[in-house]
């Protein structure tokens, strides 16, 4: 009697290494030194020393690698370089950097060196146009709160610009000079709006210049200029109108504030 052969399960066919697609976009890049430093020349380190450790730790092989900027070689990984290397400068010319599209190998050696983003960086053209927009609208912002802002915090607020001159200024002079402020200084114009203690400290101030008030010469003391009695101690290493307008918000400082409020009408 015949058998039949039993057949035999096809191979499983070898599964193919996956092949990562190249994402790199080839393009000329633009890099500059940081903190607004533009010297002549400025010499980036270009391999690993005691001195300059330059290793980029690779999350896929779980460990640190060393760097190496080799004009000779394709990687700028010492492990994966062959035979002599030419070592060559990178040097920063008035504080920019341009390198073309063909360098590739310079280009990822800037984008993985470990002094990127604290000695330099480079120009995103989409982030400068993001920071510029973010920049107008906060000059916006600031501007129309000056516009519409009250002339007695105005004065507050301009009185930490320029002094006890704004005394001298008209309510058109003072607002003119607030709108030109929140223009110019956007950030620390919505930072003073948004302060509590900058009318309190104002205050304080008029109420000196009035002479309702006094600060000793050491300007530790404040006293009621009509008879010298004390109001209060300025703390150690605190502005004496900052640290009155923080007195105020006490139980004793209200009620002197609400005395000078009424002197001052």
């Amino acid at each position: 009697m015949e058998t039949k052969e039993k057949k035999k399960p096809a191979a499983k066919a070898a599964a193919k290494p996956e092949v990562k697609k190249d994402t790199w976009e080839y393009k000329d890049r633009n890099y500059f030194l940081l903190s607004n430093r533009n010297p002549l020349t400025y010499t980036l380190p270009s391999k690993h020393t005691t001195k300059y450790p330059l290793l980029w730790f690779d999350q896929e092989k779980g460990y640190e690698r060393e760097l190496r900027y080799a004009t000779n070689q394709k990687s700028i990984f010492v492990d994966e370089q062959n035979g002599p290397v030419t070592l060559q400068h990178v040097v920063f010319e008035e504080g920019h950097l341009i390198v073309p599209k063909e360098k590739r190998s310079l280009q990822e050696f800037l984008l993985k060196h470990p002094h990127r983003g604290k000695v330099y960086a480079e120009h995103d053209a989409v982030e400068v146009a993001k920071d510029d927009m973010e920049d107008l609208e906060m000059e916006v912002l600031a501007m129309n709160h000056a516009m519409e802002m009250d002339i007695d915090f105005a004065e507050a607020i301009l009185r930490v610009e320029i002094g006890s001159s704004v005394t001298n200024l008209s309510s058109k002079e003072l607002k003119r000079d607030l709108v030109l402020f929140a223009k110019r200084n956007p950030r620390l114009f919505i930072e003073l709006a948004n302060d509590e203690n900058v009318q309190l400290r104002n205050v304080a101030i008029i109420a000196a210049e009035n002479n309702i008030i006094k600060l000793s010469q050491d300007q530790r003391t404040f006293t009621w200029a009509s008879n010298d009695r004390k109001l209060m101690n300025v703390p150690f290493d605190e502005n004496p109108y900052s640290a009155m307008a923080a007195w105020f918000k006490t139980d004793e400082g209200l009620e002197v504030y609400k005395s000078i409020e009424k002197k001052l009408k």
